[in-house]
């Protein structure tokens, strides 16, 4: 049974595992921060803009003091894996929970009575550090291959 379940695995070398992180990162980031623009352009002109200043700037400082450090986490266990690995092992396995809790909470975000400029805020903030943790995952693999 073990060796079948084997077979199906998707396999690829180690370093695929930092591109598809990027990719990941980088898709989210941007799928969240058009939703936040989607919200912000119903906005009053100058409101909108000052909110997507804010959202960038909260959006910096969430990347600087908690997902680069993520990503530094996860390129140093990516970096210890061997080096053919599965292709969902870019996150470690209670990472995938937080994945999970983070959906729930921008659903319930999104249902609760809160003015959509508040989720807007929210959505462009984590977006914009998805980016920068994105970032930091394409200068690795970039890195890896040039040498």
């Amino acid at each position: 049974m073990k060796k079948t379940f084997e077979s199906c695995k998707p396999s690829v070398r180690r370093r695929w595992l930092v591109f598809a992180a990027g990719v990941v990162w980088l898709t989210v980031g941007c799928g969240l921060m058009a939703v936040a623009c989607f919200w912000l352009y119903s906005s009053a002109w100058p409101l909108s803009l000052v909110l997507g200043a804010l959202s960038l700037a909260l959006g910096l400082i969430v990347h600087s003091f908690g997902f680069s450090r993520i990503v530094r986490k996860n390129l140093e266990r990516i970096g210890g894996k061997p080096e053919v690995v599965c292709l969902f092992a870019f996150q470690g396995w209670r990472s995938y929970f937080l994945i999970v809790t983070m959906m729930l909470m921008g659903y319930a975000l999104r249902h609760l009575p809160i003015p959509k400029d508040i989720d807007a805020i929210i959505y462009f903030t984590i977006g914009s550090a998805l980016i920068c943790g994105s970032s930091l995952y394409f200068r690795k693999f970039s890195a890896e291959n040039a040498g």
